[in-house]
């Protein structure tokens, strides 16, 4: 079982695109940018190339770690050490019968909320604690995460 690169850079580019809504001053915008303390002329002297390349790059590192916990797939390549040359008969019988399995857009949301919620969210509030940031700060970039995470597994557990 290979990675499906495109898949994992599409669900990199959602990143891009679901921050683009999450924090439209319409949505959740305003709240953040209150709250992170960030003001329109901090934003006017940055160079949002490096931002945004830099946010690809990470939603791709992310999005290669969501492949193993929404594929369930990979765990059993796994068990046989990675290298389907060295699998017995029975992998691949498995593989025949269970290749597909649950391999669809909700079950991909539902590894990626529980990643969201019980990984990303955490690192957000450890970080947000000692930088002094308030629970809408953390409920607000954490719920991103969440929803970013819910999308980004969808995308990778259902594109075979």
């Amino acid at each position: 079982m290979q990675p499906n690169f495109l898949a994992l850079f599409v669900a990199a580019i959602s990143s891009l695109v679901i921050g683009a809504i999450w924090y439209n001053p319409k949505v959740f915008g305003s709240i953040w940018m209150r709250e992170s303390g960030m003001t329109e002329e901090k934003m006017k002297g940055t160079n949002m190339f490096v931002i945004f390349g830099m946010t690809f790059v990470y939603g791709f590192l992310i999005a290669m770690v969501l492949q193993f916990l929404t594929i369930h797939q990979f765990g059993a390549l796994g068990m046989i050490g990675g290298d389907p040359a060295l699998a017995k008969p029975s992998y691949f019988a498995f593989m025949q019968e269970y290749g597909n399995a649950y391999r669809t857009f909700k079950h991909g949301m539902l590894h990626g909320f529980i990643s969201g919620l019980f990984f990303a969210l955490p690192v957000v509030g450890v970080s947000s604690l000692y930088e002094r940031r308030s629970w809408k700060y953390v409920l607000t970039v954490g719920g991103y995460w969440v929803v970013t995470c819910m999308i980004m597994g969808g995308i990778i557990c259902a594109w075979k």
